[in-house]
C-alpha cells in the first residue's frame, strides 16, 4: 500500500505531535526511536488483551506485530498497548466469575483512557476471550474513531485417547472445554474414573485460541464481521494458523484507509448493522451473552436496542448452522465451510440482511458478499431454506416472572422439549445450587431457581456453567429446567433461562419465588411465568426484606454494583452516547 500525504489538522494526534509547544512531547517519542517522519504521520493505537492467563489471549502479541506492519505500510505510526482480560474458563465456578462481566467495562474504559490520554487517531483492537471482544468493540464505538476489530482466533479441537477407560462418546467427538465441565459431572456421579478425567484434561485444549464451540468468544467474533467492524472472514481461522497474520496486516492497512475516508466506528455500527449481528447470533445458535453485549455496543452509539429487540430478531431468524454446544461442529469446521461470509450470504438469500451497511473495508456488506463464491455445504452450514429450525437458536421470554425479559438457548433442543412446567426449587446463590446438584438434592421435573446473581446483586452476573454442566454430566440436563438472574456460559446446554429481569437485587419477581411455586417456561410462545396472581406477587413484594447483604463493600466490584444498570439494556455503567456533549474524534 502506498503511503499517503498526511493532513493532521483534524486528527487528535496533532495535540501531541505538532507545533513548537509540543517539543517536550516529541522528545519522548525520539527517546523511543520514533523518526521525525513517523511522528508527523497518523497515530494508530494497537490494543491487545494479551496475557498469560489462558490460551485465548496468548497469541495476541504475535498477531499485533502483523497489525503494526500493516499500519506502517499504509503510512501510519502504530503504538501497541495492552489491557486486561478475565478468562471465563479460569474464572468459572468460583468467586472469580464475579470479575468477568465487570471486566468488559474495565476493558472499554482502559482502552478509552489510553486513546484519550495519548491522542491516537484510530484503533485496531485484538481480543481473544469472551468479554474482551465486546469490551474492545464498545471502546471503538464510544471513541468513534476509525476502527478495525480482529479476533485472536479459536482453539483447535481436542481428541481423546482411544482407550477403554474413557467413555465412548468422548472418544468419538471433537473435544472442547465444555466436555471437561461435563466430564466433572460424570466423575462426580461415578460414571467416569479419576484416571479418565486426568487423561481428558491433558488433551481437551491442544493449542492457543479461544474455546472452540459457538460459545461467547466465537459468537462475538461472528458478530464483529456481521456488524462490520472486522474484515470479512477475519474471525474464522484458528489462532495457531499463520494465516491469521495476513489478516492482521490487512487490518492495519484497512484502518489507514478508514482514516483517509474519515469512516468512523459509528458510521459502521448502526441500528441496521446491529440487526445483522443479531441475525448471525440466531442462525448460528450463538451465546445468550450476545443479548447483553449487543445492547451494550448499541448504548455506546446512542442507539435504542435492548434485549427484547434482540429477542424479536432471534424469533424470526432461522437456525441453520450446526455448531456446538447445541450441534456437532466447532469453529474450525465453520471456517473450513466458508465461515461467516457464507452464513451472511445465506441470510441475504432470505432477505434478512441490511446490505447497505458500511464495513471496515470501506465497502458495504452487500459489496463484500458479492465477492463470495462459496455456498452452504449442507453439513455445517445448511441452506437457509432448509434450516435446523425455523426460529433462532436463542429465544427471548417474557411474562410475570420476567417483565423485563429473559433469554434461553434452544439450539439442539427439539421443539417438543421447549416447554417445561414444574415446581420451583429456590437457591439464594450459585454455590448453594451447585452443592445441591452434586448431592442430588433435587428432583426430576423441578425448575431450579438461582437468584441474587444479577449484575448488581451478584455482584457481577456470574455464569452458571459449573451447575449446568454438572446436571448434564448426571444425565439430568433434559429432566430439569434452570432459571437465574445471572448468566449462562456460551457453552451451556439444556433448558436454561438466564438474564431474568428485573434481577432479585432490584426486587424483581424472581426475588419473590418460593419452593413449590409452579413455573412455566415456553420457548415456543416466548413465555416465562409463575402461577401466582398479581395480588399474591404484590403481597410478597410488600413483605420483601430487600437485597441480600453483600461482602463486596469496597473496591472494583462495589463500584460496579453501584453503577451497573438493567440487564435488559446491556448491564452498562455510564449514560452512553445519548448524554454526550463532546466526541473524542472531534476535539
Amino acid at each position: 500500500m502506498l503511503k499517503r500525504p498526511t493532513d493532521k489538522s483534524r486528527l487528535p494526534s496533532r495535540h501531541v505531535t505538532e507545533g513548537p509547544a509540543r517539543a517536550p512531547h516529541r522528545s519522548y517519542f525520539y527517546a523511543m526511536g520514533i523518526s521525525e517522519e513517523e511522528i508527523h504521520q497518523p497515530w494508530v493505537g494497537v490494543a491487545t488483551c494479551w496475557n498469560e492467563a489462558a490460551p485465548c489471549n496468548i497469541a495476541l502479541s504475535r498477531q499485533a506485530q502483523a497489525v503494526k506492519m500493516g499500519v506502517k505500510s499504509g503510512g501510519g505510526t502504530p503504538r501497541e498497548f495492552t489491557t486486561i482480560t478475565v478468562t471465563d474458563g479460569i474464572a468459572m465456578g468460583h468467586e472469580g466469575m464475579r470479575s468477568s462481566l465487570a471486566s468488559r467495562e474495565a476493558i472499554a474504559d482502559t482502552v478509552e483512557l489510553t486513546m484519550r490520554g495519548h491522542c491516537y487517531d484510530a484503533l485496531v483492537g485484538l481480543a481473544g476471550c469472551d468479554k474482551s471482544l465486546p469490551g474492545m468493540m464498545m471502546a471503538m464505538v464510544r471513541l468513534n474513531t476509525p476502527s478495525v476489530f480482529i479476533y485472536g482466533g479459536s482453539i483447535l479441537p481436542g481428541k481423546a485417547p482411544q482407550v477403554d477407560e474413557i467413555p465412548e462418546d468422548f472418544r468419538t467427538r471433537d473435544l472442547t472445554v465444555q466436555d471437561m465441565f461435563e466430564a466433572v459431572g460424570r466423575n462426580q456421579n461415578g460414571s467416569m474414573s479419576d484416571a479418565a478425567l486426568d487423561m481428558l484434561e491433558r488433551v481437551a485444549c491442544p493449542s492457543s485460541g479461544a474455546c472452540g464451540g459457538q460459545f461467547t468468544a466465537n459468537t462475538m467474533a461472528c458478530v464483529s464481521e456481521a456488524i462490520g467492524l472486522a474484515l470479512m472472514n477475519s474471525s474464522g481461522m484458528p489462532a495457531p494458523y499463520e494465516s491469521r497474520d495476513q489478516y492482521g496486516e490487512a487490518s492495519g492497512e484497512a484502518v489507514m484507509n478508514l482514516i483517509e475516508k474519515d469512516i468512523r466506528a459509528r458510521d459502521i455500527v448502526t441500528y441496521e448493522s446491529l440487526v445483522n449481528a443479531a441475525r448471525v447470533v440466531a442462525c448460528t445458535g450463538g451465546s445468550t451473552n450476545a443479548g447483553l453485549h449487543l445492547p451494550a455496543i448499541a448504548h455506546e452509539a446512542g442507539i435504542d436496542f435492548d434485549l427484547l429487540d434482540v429477542c424479536d430478531i432471534f424469533r424470526d431468524t432461522p437456525y441453520f448452522v450446526d455448531l456446538k454446544p447445541g450441534g456437532q461442529y466447532v469453529a474450525k469446521d465453520l471456517y473450513e465451510s466458508g465461515g461467516v461470509p457464507v452464513v451472511l450470504k445465506e441470510l441475504r438469500k432470505a432477505g434478512l440482511i441490511h446490505e447497505d451497511c458500511m464495513t471496515a473495508s470501506g465497502q458495504s456488506i452487500g459489496e463484500e458478499l458479492d465477492r463470495i463464491t462459496r455456498e452452504a455445504d449442507g453439513r455445517v452450514i445448511y441452506p437457509v431454506d432448509q434450516p435446523l429450525s425455523k426460529t433462532g437458536g436463542v429465544v427471548g421470554l417474557k411474562g410475570n416472572l420476567a417483565p423485563d425479559g429473559a433469554i434461553v438457548k434452544v439450539a439442539g433442543i427439539p421443539s417438543q422439549h421447549q416447554r417445561f412446567v414444574g415446581p420451583a426449587r429456590v437457591f439464594e446463590c450459585e454455590e448453594d445450587a451447585f452443592e445441591a446438584v452434586k448431592a442430588r438434592k433435587y428432583e426430576e421435573g423441578e425448575v431450579i431457581v438461582i437468584r441474587n446473581e444479577g449484575p448488581a446483586g451478584g455482584p457481577g452476573m456470574r455464569e452458571m456453567l459449573a451447575t449446568t454442566a454438572a446436571l448434564s454430566g448426571q444425565g439430568m440436563g433434559k429432566k430439569v429446567a434452570l432459571i437465574t438472574d445471572g448468566r449462562f456460559s456460551g457453552a451451556t446446554r439444556g433448558f436454561c433461562v438466564g438474564h431474568v429481569g428485573p434481577e432479585a437485587a432490584h426486587g424483581g419477581p424472581i426475588a419473590l419465588l418460593q419452593n413449590g411455586d409452579q413455573i412455566t417456561i415456553d420457548a415456543i410462545k416466548g413465555e416465562i411465568s409463575v402461577a401466582l396472581s398479581d395480588d399474591e406477587l404484590a403481597a410478597r413484594k410488600a413483605d420483601w426484606k430487600g437485597p441480600r447483604p453483600t461482602d463486596y463493600a469496597s473496591g472494583a466490584l462495589w463500584k460496579y454494583a453501584q453503577l451497573v444498570g438493567d440487564t435488559r439494556k446491556g448491564a452498562v455503567t455510564h449514560p452512553g452516547a445519548r448524554a454526550e456533549t463532546h466526541v473524542y474524534m472531534d476535539q
